[in-house]
């Protein structure tokens, strides 16, 4: 009976391990000497751990099973969107203590959090400040699917590094005011986001250090880092965010 306690036991743990690690990361040190990974979930959804703090980007349940995942100290949403806002998902992530921070008509969805509009600023724990910054779309007949200033995408500071999350956007002009970006993550997946030349585009106007394609569905991600090629301040990583 303890034998087959201990090997249940052990199997359980194991699956814990299987599903923390089967998702890909990118480690690095930030400018404060602090280690930053980031585990690349699915589509939108993102995990940074910092410091062993645990920071969720519109975490969604069809994309993992968050019980196996460590509770979230802060839970971002970019906005309303089942693909993005999932509440089962923060319900299992949260505990006692955790911080979310949302859109405004997400945190209504939500009942709960801090809401933040574009151009709002934040520093909901020490170690991290929060922009809020513009994400819509542009393209004629596609302006209802993200209209303009309903929606947020964040700029993530942690450890003196700026992290850019583009959240649901085409490449709007005010991406031109981005600046020092280290990583960024920049949605391909129209008729919703943008295309390969628009992200390609978007890409020039602000030069982030790391570029990461994300939200991307059947779109050929790689087609972008060969675009930017010459760009040769710009290293584009291919990671699977379908």
């Amino acid at each position: 009976m303890r034998t087959k306690l201990i090997f249940t036991l052990c199997c359980v743990l194991l699956s814990v391990v299987i599903s923390a690690a089967s998702f890909e990361t990118d480690s690095f040190k930030t400018k404060d000497g602090h280690t930053l990974t980031i585990r690349f979930i699915k589509h939108g959804s993102l995990t940074l751990i910092y410091d062993n703090h645990t920071i969720q980007v519109d975490p969604v349940s069809a994309y993992a099973d968050y019980s196996k995942f460590p509770k979230a100290d802060v839970i971002l949403i970019t906005h309303e969107h089942p693909d993005h806002l999932d509440l089962k998902a923060i319900s299992v992530l949260e505990k006692k203590g955790t911080v979310i921070v949302a859109n405004e008509s997400s945190q209504k969805k939500i009942g709960k959090g801090i809401a933040m509009k574009n151009g709002d600023k934040l520093e909901p724990v020490p170690y991290l400040n929060i922009e809020a910054v513009p994400a819509y779309n542009t393209t004629r007949g596609k302006e209802q699917f993200h209209p303009k200033s309903r929606d947020n995408g964040y700029i993530l500071t942690l450890g003196g590094d700026r992290i850019y999350i583009a959240g649901d956007t085409e490449d709007i002009p005010e991406m031109k005011k981005l600046k020092n970006i280290d990583i960024a993550f920049l949605p391909v997946n129209q008729p919703y986001t943008m295309t390969v030349e628009q992200a390609v585009k978007a890409a020039k106007m602000f030069k982030p250090r790391i570029l990461y394609p994300y939200h991307y569905g059947g779109t050929n991600a790689i087609e972008i880092k060969e675009k930017l090629k010459n760009e040769r301040s710009i290293d584009v990583r291919i990671r699977q965010m379908q």
